[in-house]
Parts: C-alpha cells; structure tokens; sequence
C-alpha cells in the first residue's frame, strides 16, 4: 500500500502538544469551554473506571436531549446501564458474532465488484462506509429500502459534531433518525420481523422489558456509532499500511497478523479522539479541584501514545502485544459491539489484500480528513489498486 509519495501522518502537532500536556498539566480546565481535560493514560483509565465520580448521564447538561439518550446504552449510569447491557451483549457475543462472518465476507465482494472503477476506489464511499452500515442495518432488521436515508442523516450528525446541542442539522438529523426508530420500534412490536430490533422489544431485562424510546436509543447509537467508527478504522488501516510497506508485506505474508496489526491502528490512529463524562460529585485528580456537574474530557490520542504505558508510542508496530489501548474505551462502558467491530476491519483488510496485489494512495488526490474534530480517520480516501 505504499504511496509513490509518502503519506502525511496526520496529527502531528496534536501529538506534540499531546505529549507537552501530558508532562506539563495532564489535567487541565479549558477557560474558554470550562471542560477539564486529561491527557494521561492512567488518569484517563481512572476517570473510566470510576462510574461513581464520572458518569456517563449527561441529561444534566443537555436537558433538551434527554429524550433522544432514552436507552443509549453509552449515556447510562449503573444499574439500568447493566440491565441493558446484560441484555444487548448476548447479541455481540464471540460466538454469535462468529456466524456473521460468511456474510461480511459476501459483502466486502459484492461492494467491490460494484466498485464504478476496477483500477480506482474512493474507499470510503465504494467500501468502508457502506459494509459497516449494511451489516449493522440488516442485524437490526432495517428495512432495505430506509437504508440510503442512514447516511444522510449520519453524515449530517458526524458533518459538524454528533449531538452537538449548538448545531441545528445535526440536532435535526439526531431527532429525525431517532423519530424513525422509534416508529420502526412501535411497527416491530405490533408485528414482529426478523432481526435484532424485534428481540430488543420481546425481550426482558429483570422482569422489565425496554420501552420504545430505549430501543431507538439503543438502536440510534448502534448505527451510529456502529458502522461509522468502524468506516475511520478501516480508512486508518489503510493509511497506517501505506506509511509502513514493512507492515503491509508482514499482513500480507501472514494474514494471521492482521488482527495484531488492526489493534495497533486502533491505539496509533484512534477513530474517536475523546471520551467525555460529567463529575457527579466533587472531587480532584491530580491535585485539580472539579465540581459536581463539570464536564471531563479523556483524550484517547493522548492516552493511546503515552510513553508511560506504550514503549515507542510514536511508532507503529504491527506485532504489539499487549495493546491495552483504549479506543474502545473501558471499564462498564468498554464498546459491547467490539466483537462484531474487529469481525467486520478483519474480514474486511482480508478481502482487500486477497483482492489486489497494490494498493497505493492516490498521489493525485490527497486524503481528505473526517470534518469532526472528536473523530480521526479520512472522509474521502483515493486509491489506486490492481
């Protein structure tokens, strides 16, 4: 995958001033937003594991939204987080995760062969945005003929901040999308179909069973968060290769080595830059007072290359093991769809590298960066293969 000019590591300032944060003021509180920030990997691990102090519950913050966080499972405190998740895990087990292979595998195939130019990919649109989202839609029973509407609405929730209170289209896109689900919920309830959506409104967690809201709550982060991250990932491998040709001919030569090398892209080049909570108490951290209500900020590209945890952190190393990296962050709230995630990037680079002997960047067209500034990973991606 190598480039007849040299990729651009991307992030470089942000990585020196990463690294100047975490030696200097490795929690600090932003004066211009109020919201503390931390840049180190074991402050950030704390703050992770500590449900109690920082939560999850932002519908203090964002009042006008509690409504659409109804039932996502990444905005729940303990104990309904653990009830529904005890529920929607036995959907992204190993072993249920396991039987979706053949068909990631079709898709990744069919997408290609569709692709408008057999020599040219723009990878994003011909390949890593449409298998998340097709794979995640036909789990959850999203009738085809809805599904182009999901990358309008996701494009204008991720065009200038997902949920972002401050952005109107993507405020609109975010209740649009959930008014949906919503009524794909109510439908699936009179009448239920296959798919996963229908099993989130038969099933029960503790006697209880979710309300409509709670399923499209659920539903919206899954697709969202489901299929898009996966899309930044699959873009980052493919720059992450093309930077490091020796990485590309070890995959290559050993396609038992892809998984090692996807978990590095995951630490090296994390799709989603932070990880935010809300103080429900006061309390301090590293000496920095927060109040109850406070918004706190885990930078997981600083956490990911703090050379107090990752020995050479600056370097991509196809082979490293451990990589306890957190870019699907950690403790309760550690990603339930990581299973079907990792299936879906390693099938995924496994069909590309068995379907062309050169991938290059194109050196014509630049790789264009994903506009949000929480998520990393190229909007627009030009290859050239064969």
């Amino acid at each position: 995958m190598s480039a007849e000019a040299p990729a651009t590591r991307p992030g470089l300032e942000m990585l020196d001033l990463c690294r100047t944060m975490r030696d200097g003021s490795p929690v600090v509180r932003d004066p211009a937003s109020g919201v503390y920030q931390v840049f180190r990997y074991d402050d950030a691990v704390s703050v992770l594991n500590d449900p109690e102090t920082f939560s999850s519950d932002f519908g203090s913050v964002y009042p006008d939204q509690v409504q659409l966080m109804e039932g996502h499972i990444g905005t729940l405190d303990p104990p309904r987080h653990h009830q529904l998740r005890r529920l929607v895990s036995q959907a992204f087990t190993p072993r249920s995760v396991a039987r979706l292979k053949d068909r990631i595998e079709q898709l990744a195939g069919e997408l290609l062969d569709r692709a408008p130019d057999p020599h040219r990919l723009e990878f994003v649109d011909d390949f890593a945005y449409p298998l998340p989202l097709t794979v995640i839609t036909e789990l959850l029973g999203v009738p085809v003929g809805d599904r182009p509407q999901f990358k309008d609405w996701a494009d204008a929730l991720y065009a200038g901040g997902a949920f972002d209170p401050n952005n109107e289209s993507a405020v609109n896109a975010s209740k649009s999308f959930h008014d949906y689900l919503l009524d794909l919920a109510v439908r699936r309830r009179a009448k239920p179909e296959p798919g996963l959506l229908s099993d989130l409104v038969t099933a029960e967690v503790d006697g209880v069973r979710l309300t409509d809201r709670e399923i499209a709550g659920f539903a919206t982060v899954l697709l969202l968060a489901g299929h898009v991250t996966v899309t930044l990932w699959l873009g980052n491998a493919i720059l992450c290769l093309g930077e490091n040709p020796e990485a590309e001919e070890l995959v290559r030569r050993r396609p038992e080595a892809i998984p090692t090398a996807l978990e590095e892209v995951l630490r090296y080049r994390s799709p989603v830059g932070i990880v935010p909570r809300v103080t429900k108490k006061a309390t301090e951290l590293r000496g920095v007072a927060m109040e109850p209500g406070q918004i706190v900020v885990c930078s997981v590209l600083s956490a990911n290359h703090d050379e107090r945890q990752f020995e050479r952190p600056d370097e991509f190393d196809p082979e490293r093991s451990p990589n306890p990296h957190l870019a699907f962050s950690k403790g309760i709230h550690f990603c339930f769809g990581a299973p079907l995630a990792r299936l879906e990037a390693q099938v995924a680079l496994g069909v590309l590298l068995r379907r062309f002997d050169r991938i290059r960047l194109d050196p014509d067209r630049p790789m264009r960066p994903h506009p949000d500034p929480t998520m990393n990973g190229p909007k627009e991606l030009h290859l050239l293969v064969g």
